[in-house]
């Protein structure tokens, strides 16, 4: 079955759901979003991603997002889909419809929501360190931002030799992220992921990790995570997912002790409450 669109409060079959292709987000990239994952058609953690999509839309000096109503596009839509066992939500927002160029237009946003089945992830990943560095530094830098194309750029890098995920480092040369997912690693028995300062994204599943499962926030060199002795993937649809090799090399454990209780942890938070 096809499962309606919502776009700027009403819905649409797919094949009528359209923004104008002078939209910023398709002509420049002007435009945020999130990716939410649904359990048996519930939303997971949406508060707190609605939340970070308003973030985003102020650092990028979008006008603040109607939150109210794309949280009703969201259950409007899961309200029309199967309940899927696991479905990815995928909100974006742009600025709407804009010139040849970057300067913004005046006919206001454009909102749309969407989902979609979503499979499971393999129970590892093997992950490849690419060339490009995050800049820590740059406007964009913790923004969820529609401008994709170093990540899809990396993700394809990675794929080609063999992996599931890229892996950055920053212009400093510590550790930073994938290109959709933080990073965890175990040294000395210390479970570490890097500092926002990193120009990570402010991941929903790293917040809740380290909450839910303690952990310290550092920066460390990228080098730490080939001589890590357990390392794992955190996402929004992976939720916690152990690396089993980097560049090649394989860690010692996957999962390791660690890893094991933080996805123990994580499965029994999660399902205790939806919207934590």
């Amino acid at each position: 079955m096809s499962v309606p669109i919502w776009v700027n409060g009403e819905l649409y079959e797919p094949d009528r759901a359209v923004v104008s292709v002078y939209d910023h987000g398709l002509m420049v990239g002007d435009g945020v979003f999130e990716t939410i994952k649904a359990v048996n058609g519930e939303s997971f953690a949406l508060t707190r991603h609605l939340d970070r999509l308003a973030l985003s839309a102020k650092r990028m000096d979008l006008p603040e997002p109607d939150l109210a109503a794309i949280a009703d596009g969201v259950r409007r839509c899961l309200a029309a889909a199967p309940k899927w066992p696991l479905a990815r939500i995928r909100i974006t927002y742009t600025s709407g419809p804009g010139p040849l160029g970057s300067d913004r237009g005046s006919t206001g946003t454009n909102a749309i929501v969407i989902v979609g089945e979503q499979a499971p992830f393999p129970s590892t990943a093997d992950v490849v360190v690419v060339p490009w560095p995050r800049n820590e530094r740059g406007a964009l830098a913790g923004v969820k931002s529609t401008s994709y194309g170093d990540n899809a750029k990396a993700l394809a890098y990675a794929k080609e030799r063999g992996g599931a995920e890229a892996i950055f480092e920053n212009l400093a040369g510590s550790l930073c992220e994938g290109t959709g997912s933080n990073i965890f690693i175990v040294t000395g028995g210390r479970l570490i992921t890097p500092t926002l300062a990193s120009g990570c994204l402010a991941g929903v599943t790293r917040a809740l990790t380290l909450q839910w499962c303690g952990g310290e926030e550092a920066d460390v060199p990228i080098s730490a995570l080939y001589d890590a002795e357990e390392a794992f993937l955190t996402s929004t649809t992976r939720d916690v997912q152990p690396i089993r090799a980097v560049d090649g090399k394989v860690l010692p454990q996957a999962p390791g002790p660690v890893t094991l209780e933080a996805m123990k942890v994580f499965a029994e938070r999660s399902a205790a409450d939806v919207d934590p």
